[in-house]
């Protein structure tokens, strides 16, 4: 003899579904606290006919990003207008190819560039301070960013 298997919905379980709902709960947040699946109370809700008003719904908060593409583009031009301008004297810094820091060290004021072959001991990070709105240092932001053919 093989167990009936029990219901999903059983009707406190719809109560409590009904009752998360009208408090506001996410469909992810509801799933939690009645331990079935999100998709399982997308689906009870819909066949159950309840539904949201559209000024009601749950929109998720976007993080905004510290450096836009603009702010990056800014950037570069500006690095490559004083690469370009051979009347102004440009100090070039050196490219550094020898790891100041390993991953665990890196931190948000660090230049990410790479240096060696990853799974090396040698491998690890420059280390140095980026240039604002860019991940690598004057040295290395000179070897990612390069302009191309059409001049922009």
């Amino acid at each position: 003899m093989s167990a009936k298997p029990q219901p999903t919905w059983t009707p406190a379980r719809v109560a409590e579904l009904k009752k998360h709902f009208e408090s506001g709960l996410t469909c992810s947040q509801i799933a939690r606290e009645i331990d079935v699946t999100r998709n399982a109370v997308i689906g009870k809700l819909s066949r159950l006919g309840l539904t949201r008003p559209s000024d009601v719904l749950i929109r998720r908060q976007r993080i905004p990003r510290e450096v836009t593409r603009k702010s990056q583009t800014r950037v570069l031009r500006k690095l490559h207008a004083a690469m370009a301008a051979p009347a102004a004297p440009v100090e070039i810094e050196e490219v550094n190819q020898q790891p100041r820091c390993s991953l665990f060290e890196l931190g948000i004021r660090s230049c990410r560039w790479p240096i060696g072959r990853p799974g090396t001991e040698a491998f690890g990070f420059c280390g140095a301070a980026p240039l604002d709105g860019l991940p690598y240092c004057g040295g290395h932001s000179r070897l990612a960013y390069k302009r191309t053919a059409g001049g922009r």
